[in-house]
């Protein structure tokens, strides 16, 4: 992330009007601590930091609101499984639907997410591309990458189909749990 700590303490111009959208939600969604781990922060300078910033009521909010719904940290619960959420672009809704009803059937993932409208721009052989996509979000154990890829693979039409996967941190215990029951051993 280009912007730094020091330029949001020090910076008299507001935040919002240097953070783009994007950042925001990542700001909002990961939190600073995990979008920039190197920093060493005590608590306190954290609480003033988020504080200072122009969405502090949201990040209260959210934070009032994680209190209030049960959930856990994944290496906390043995009831879950080391959960993972996996990006693959598809190039129109018929591919998306039938590799999402696949990928479920075969009880890869609990769920997958359809979004339609997306517009990627890539380099693929030497040239700028742009395509519209739509893109699924996927829902999985950890352990069920290889198979989810492989399976992604021989059923994807692209050379090279996208599967990048992130790992889910905590959440919903239900919810996490219904992502372990729902998907293969």
């Amino acid at each position: 992330m280009a912007l730094r700590l020091s330029s949001i303490i020090s910076s008299t111009t507001p935040l919002h009007r240097r953070l783009p959208l994007v950042g925001a939600f990542c700001v909002l969604s990961l939190g600073l601590s995990n979008l920039c781990p190197s920093l060493s922060l005590s608590s306190s300078s954290k609480i003033a930091i988020s504080q200072s910033l122009p969405f502090a009521t949201l990040l209260r909010s959210r934070q009032t609101s994680a209190k209030s719904v049960h959930s856990i940290r994944m290496e906390a619960n043995n009831k879950t499984v080391p959960s993972i959420v996996v990006y693959v672009t598809v190039p129109n809704k018929d591919a998306g639907k039938k590799l999402a009803e696949s990928i479920v059937k075969e009880k890869l993932a609990a769920c997958v997410n359809r979004v339609p409208g997306i517009e990627s721009v890539y380099q693929w052989q030497g040239e700028i591309q742009t395509d519209s996509e739509e893109l699924l979000i996927i829902k999985t154990r950890e352990s069920l990458l290889d198979a989810l890829t492989e399976h992604v693979k021989a059923n994807h039409e692209y050379d090279v189909p996208e599967v990048i996967a992130l790992p889910i941190t905590g959440g919903s215990l239900q919810y996490l749990e219904w992502i372990k029951n729902s998907t293969r051993d």
